[in-house]
């Protein structure tokens, strides 16, 4: 099992913006990302990403998968802190 299962288009989003993207208007459920003119990722607002679609929006934002999981927040339920 991947690190990357499981997490939401929106945590995604925040682990872009973290790593010096800037988001755009969502427009029709996704949200585009630019952090220089030739560098633009789009990720889906859905409730889990697909491990392949985010494998190649780090791989367009040149990231690597121990560099993302960096940038990706944590999840806080209660009192439980749950990585990944």
């Amino acid at each position: 099992m991947t690190r990357l299962t499981g997490i939401s288009g929106r945590r995604a989003v925040k682990a872009f913006e973290r790593a010096g993207f800037k988001a755009g208007k969502a427009l029709n459920g996704h949200v585009s990302l630019t952090k220089s003119p030739g560098q633009i990722v789009v990720l889906p607002l859905e409730r889990e990403l697909a491990p392949t679609l985010l494998r190649a929006q780090m791989q367009r934002a040149g990231l690597g998968e121990k560099e993302f999981l960096a940038f990706l927040p944590r999840m806080v339920l209660g009192n439980l802190l749950v990585i990944g």
